[in-house]
């Protein structure tokens, strides 16, 4: 029998599809910018071969959209599709929360607290990119207990469209306690067993968040004479 043979996890594609998503969702790279595959490849020092795998996947993900004969850009989205992103969340977040809150236990609890102090810790440091990451990790920690793998799925696809705008939301957003204490207030409802107002409030914090985003990208495009605003 042959010996062990020794296989990196991180395929080079990988490492490349992973590091362009950051960049995506930083605003490194802008809604609807031209992606060349030639200067991507100079920047990586790569052949074109895997920066094409690369964006495959990220086409595959929704954030690129790719062709063959046409190269790729960053997907933009017309303000009628950020708002359809933001209402599939509260959908589908509220009833997984529902869910969760019977199920929970001091271990989730606790974990939620963590994730919470570190994500308060980023906002006195400003550190959006931290901020974000970290918001997600405080959401899916709150509907773990449902135990819905496939609804986490769903999930997991439609976070990835909103977290750049959720940071583009932060980086500009000038009072962060309103968010700060919608987060707390979601952890306290979740250890009373106040189904109801915690499923208010989530519900809120979520639209909140998309009507203000929605002005923000809204004025954003007017401002560079974009037609799509």
């Amino acid at each position: 029998m042959a010996g062990k043979r020794a296989v990196s996890r991180n395929t080079l594609p990988d490492v490349i599809a992973n590091d362009l998503r950051e960049r995506i969702l930083s605003g490194e790279l802008a809604e609807g910018e031209v992606i060349r595959q030639e200067t991507l490849a100079d920047e990586y020092d790569v052949s074109r071969m895997p920066i094409r795998e690369a964006l495959k996947r990220l086409d595959a993900e929704g954030l690129v959209q790719f062709t063959n004969n046409r190269g790729a850009s960053v997907t933009k989205h017309s303000l009628p599709e950020i708002a359809e992103i933001f209402d599939l969340r509260i959908l589908i977040e509220v009833d997984l929360f529902r869910r969760a809150i019977p199920a929970m236990t001091s271990t989730d609890f606790s974990l939620c607290n963590q994730i919470l102090e570190e994500m308060e810790a980023s906002y006195d440091a400003n550190d959006v990119g931290k901020w974000g990451t970290l918001n997600h990790q405080y959401h899916s920690a709150l509907y773990a207990a449902a135990d819905r793998r496939l609804t986490n799925d769903v999930l997991q696809g439609i976070s990835l469209h909103s977290d750049r705008f959720v940071r583009m939301h932060l980086s500009v957003m000038e009072q962060r306690e309103p968010a700060k204490k919608e987060h707390r207030d979601l952890l306290r409802f979740a250890e009373a067993r106040d189904i109801e107002g915690a499923c208010t409030t989530l519900r809120e914090h979520i639209t909140r968040t998309k009507d203000e985003l929605l002005r923000l990208v809204a004025e954003n495009r007017s401002a560079a004479g974009d037609p799509a605003a």
